[in-house]
């Protein structure tokens, strides 16, 4: 199969999204078939930064979430070149800009499209002129009628299928989630003498308690209530740290809140950290915490399961189907129950062996394999029940979209435009080739 993968969203930007379609990509090549991933630019990759065949197209900085980038132009032209690939499966993972093109390619050109709901976009809104612009309902209205066009829809969880039905979605929906490569994140892949030096490159002695925050520092990740543990749990355990990892619009705003707390020396912020790293990040802590329930899977919870490393988190249906309470984790309803869950975990050798061990053996179930056999089965049914979407004319004028685009593009120099829209173009033109 040929397929085209269109996310607004993937590396060097450091999220759940990026890691599913790298794993989902990297699996089905393995399997012989061809994937083309569509996604915006990024100033920060260099020559030879992307292994799997990524075609990335102009793109402009979103300036109210910090590191995230939109396609703002895409011509007739490109939809001809795309055209010359003979997808037989549209895959969006997104449903703004880049998913705005996949869905036109699949409807101009009657190809069928899957579509993947990731974000629980009603938490998000905040964004958008504070919430005042972009309401709940628009919001679930948008993402109704988006997966109301996709021949079938895919949901992480039974969470979001439950959510994606609230919405008034009547396409098939699959449950399926995102599969993780146990192996990068594996305690045995790493030598202790590799975390002590990371440790001391950090300012961390070997036996400092690290509470470890991994992923998009954001508002409605709900990392505040972590920091909010920390003084009482501080005072128990004074060398504490909080490493927090990752990129975000939230990193001043958090730092001021813990010096609010006094506990601004016990948070670090370390910054975004290449993907192939993050799995030795993970090592850092000796508890994962995340208060967060904005997810649609929780990758990272996964993760740091895969890593050994023993996970408290706030109770949440999105993580129900990997994490059992004091089994598998450590589960809180509460905020107050946070600082003394966390002591407990820090200091109960036995309890943290036992979630560690526990935790890892869970992971093996949710593998890479079995995430791209449910999808290329998916695939491959769509495939043979013959449904096409219905085709509409392509547009006499550029598709123009993206966030802020309008007024954007007339401020974007013109060698700027053609540069990227050239990169782009000569690599559909070398991957059709080959």
């Amino acid at each position: 199969m040929k397929i085209g993968i269109f996310s607004d969203t993937y590396f060097p930007q450091l999220n759940g999204v990026a890691t599913s379609i790298r794993t989902l990509a990297t699996a089905l090549e393995n399997r012989g078939h061809q994937v083309y991933i569509f996604t915006p630019s990024d100033p920060r990759c260099y020559e030879g930064y992307d292994t799997l065949q990524v075609v990335r197209l102009p793109s402009v900085p979103v300036h109210f979430v910090r590191d995230y980038r939109a396609g703002y132009v895409f011509s007739p032209f490109l939809a001809r070149k795309i055209a010359e690939l003979d997808l037989d499966i549209i895959h969006t993972q997104t449903e703004f800009c880049l998913g705005a093109l996949g869905r036109f390619i699949s409807t101009t050109q009657g190809i069928p499209l899957v579509h993947t709901y990731h974000t629980m976009y009603e938490d998000y809104v905040h964004y958008i002129g504070g919430g005042h612009i972009i309401s709940k309902d628009m919001v679930r209205d948008f993402s109704g009628i988006y997966c109301n066009t996709a021949t079938a829809v895919i949901a992480p969880t039974g969470k979001t299928e439950q959510l994606l039905k609230s919405y008034g979605v009547t396409r098939p929906i699959s449950v399926i989630p995102t599969g993780i490569n146990t192996a990068n994140f594996h305690k045995n892949r790493f030598q202790p003498e590799e975390i002590l030096e990371l440790r001391k490159s950090l300012g961390l002695q070997a036996d400092t308690p690290v509470i470890i925050s991994i992923g998009r520092i954001a508002k409605e990740k709900s990392i505040d209530v972590v920091i909010a543990a920390l003084p009482k749990l501080t005072e128990k355990l004074p060398d504490l740290k909080m490493v927090i990892v990752g990129e975000g619009n939230e990193i001043e705003n958090l730092g001021n809140y813990a010096e609010s707390l006094g506990v601004g020396s016990h948070v670090m912020f370390t910054g975004g950290k290449p993907w192939e790293e993050i799995g030795k990040y993970y090592q850092l802590g000796n508890v994962f915490c995340s208060a967060s329930v904005s997810e649609t899977q929780g990758l990272t919870f996964a993760e740091a399961m895969a890593a050994g490393v023993p996970v408290v988190a706030k109770k949440d249906e999105c993580i129900e189907n990997i994490i059992t309470d004091n089994v598998t984790g450590m589960l809180f309803e509460s905020n107050d129950e946070l600082p003394d869950l966390l002591y407990r975990v820090l200091t109960d050798k036995e309890l943290s062996s036992r979630l560690s061990t526990a935790s890892v053996k869970a992971m093996e179930a949710l593998s890479v394999e079995t995430f791209a056999d449910s999808v290329e089965t998916l695939y491959q049914n769509i495939l043979e029940s013959g449904e096409k979407p219905k085709q509409i004319s392509a547009p006499a004028l550029p598709l123009v979209m993206g966030v802020k685009a309008i007024k954007g593009i007339s401020r974007i120099p013109r060698h700027l435009v053609r540069r990227s829209h050239k990169k782009a173009m000569e690599l559909l033109s070398s991957t059709k080739e080959s």
